[in-house]
């Protein structure tokens, strides 16, 4: 725990975590408001890590939905085109339940509830991730937020001679 921050570095860096739920209000929230508070307190190096880590979560969040998505597509490829023919089986046979028919809608089921499962735990993962940041971060510790990819890296303050080299 860091024992010089203000109360309003604190409170920034909590904020900062909070935010990444406005993307439930509009698109893209969880990354525009944590990034706008992130910037205009860029200097103050709590809420700069703070900022850079809800940023880089937010980001791996995004990374790992897109995967189950893309692990999903060809099941859902085959689900669009076995669909019509599963549609016209069980329109014909509505009245006879055979094995087969079961069998057909089963699959199909299984497979939703295997992404609704995956989606249902990464949303669980991210609820808790995000409050426990938020809570270290109004007690002005530090976190790091765990299965985070490092999008955005930590600057290396510049030596005194690359410094003049800079300018």
């Amino acid at each position: 725990m860091e024992t010089n921050l203000s109360n309003n570095d604190k409170n920034v860096a909590a904020a900062t975590h909070l935010s990444t739920f406005s993307k439930y209000l509009f698109p893209l929230g969880n990354f525009i408001l944590p990034l706008l508070l992130w910037t205009t307190n860029k200097e103050k190096p709590f809420i700069n890590e703070h900022g850079r880590q809800a940023l880089n979560f937010q980001l791996s969040i995004l990374v790992y939905t897109i995967l189950i998505g893309v692990a999903c597509l060809p099941f859902f490829i085959i689900l669009a085109t076995d669909f019509i023919s599963l549609v016209e089986t069980l329109e014909n046979q509505y009245h006879e339940v055979s094995v087969q028919n079961v069998k057909n809608v089963s699959g199909y089921v299984v497979l939703i509830l295997i992404v609704a499962i995956a989606l249902l735990g990464l949303f669980v993962f991210e609820l808790y991730a995000v409050i426990t940041a938020t809570i270290k971060a109004s007690r002005g510790e530090r976190y790091r937020y765990p299965l985070t990819i490092p999008f955005i890296k930590k600057q290396q303050p510049l030596k005194p001679q690359e410094h003049e080299h800079a300018n």
